[in-house]
């Protein structure tokens, strides 16, 4: 016998049937692998996190925490924004990056902050957004 596999074919019918059921469908499965792929790269789990500390952050604010191009960073905005991690909105001559409640949902998943720790800042903790 293999870790991955039985050596047996044998099926536990009404506790498969009751673990099938309760699996999400195909297609939210789907969004839910890209919104996880999103975060597959360190620039944009970065820029994610930044954004869970910070609120609101213009693209500029961004670049400058995770230390990357402002190209770069509202590169991986795009990517983050196709995903339903993030949203934008445009204030004058900025772009506001705010994280969604899928996005806080999915860095709480992925245990972002240390152990013992709270990456979510209470207001009155939070750097406000300009303007």
């Amino acid at each position: 016998m293999t870790a991955e596999g039985c050596d047996l074919l044998c099926l536990d019918v009404s506790r498969a049937e009751a673990v099938r059921a309760a699996l999400p469908k195909a297609h939210r499965s789907q969004a839910m692998a890209i919104a996880a792929k999103a975060l597959a790269d360190p620039v944009r789990l970065r820029t994610a996190t930044a954004l869970a500390l910070g609120a609101e952050l213009c693209v500029c604010d961004l670049a400058w925490v995770v230390g990357a191009a402002p190209n770069l960073v509202s590169h991986h905005l795009r990517v983050l924004r196709r995903a339903g991690l993030v949203t934008s909105r445009r204030h004058g001559k900025l772009v506001m990056c705010r994280l969604t409640s899928q996005g806080a949902a999915l860095l709480d998943a992925l245990g972002v902050a240390a152990p013992g720790e709270s990456l979510w800042a209470e207001p009155s903790e939070l750097i406000t957004a300009r303007g």
